[in-house]
């Protein structure tokens, strides 16, 4: 297999289908949920999160067998209805249609892999095997979790918090280079692990107080 290009996709307000209705359908509903999707699930019977969500009007979900139709206007489908068969159709008949696929254990056909991902707010930190070994990429991120603490996500809302002013304040590529990386160094990561957030702040805001002279 060719190396895969890493991308996140902005998902917002897009058409997506889940087909299937177990714990792997779930799943991958839960995902799409996060990303504000419009999410339609199709499957003759659905696990109780798939029918408490369908309740509430996060999904809808279809109580019958796949069809053809169901792909009309989608944007990314994910198959995962534990036939291979069926998920190898799906597959082929959104390839035909130009549409996203993944299609669960099953890489061949897969246009993308969905990652193990770390979320710490604006922060995600995605691992993946590319279809290899998904319980292995959970295990790393697993590990990786208890270090990449809250705080990171914090530092980057804050970092997201001052971007206009460091547009203003660098008026270049390389000033902004430079002003960044007195922001963000190694004593910045050290304060950040020893779970030091306001001097973080304090250090940011003497670096920026600095550049405005």
């Amino acid at each position: 297999m060719e190396s895969l290009f890493p991308i996140f996709l902005n998902l917002a307000g897009k058409n997506c289908l889940v087909v299937g209705g177990g714990a792997v359908a779930a799943r991958k509903t839960a995902d799409l949920l996060n990303c504000k999707t419009k999410i339609t699930v199709v499957s003759p019977e659905a696990e109780s999160r798939i029918k408490d969500w369908d309740k509430e009007g996060s999904v809808v979900w279809r109580k019958r067998p796949f069809g053809p139709d169901d792909l009309s206007g989608m944007y990314l489908v994910m198959a995962a209805t534990g036939n291979t068969l069926l998920n190898q159709e799906i597959a082929e008949l959104c390839c035909k249609q130009g549409i996203l696929i993944n299609s669960a254990d099953d890489p061949a056909n897969c246009d993308f892999f969905v990652p193990s991902v770390i979320r710490r707010k604006s922060l995600a930190i995605a691992i993946s095997t590319e279809g290899k070994s998904p319980l292995f990429a959970r295990l790393l991120r697993q590990r990786l979790e208890s270090f990449i603490t809250d705080s990171y996500g914090d530092l980057v809302e804050l970092l997201g918090e001052k971007r206009e002013i460091i547009k203003t304040l660098a008026f270049d590529d390389k000033q902004r280079g430079k002003l960044i990386a007195s922001l963000i160094n190694e004593e910045t990561l050290e304060l950040l692990e020893q779970g030091e957030d306001e001097k973080i702040r304090e250090r940011i805001e003497e670096c920026m107080s600095s550049w405005r002279g």
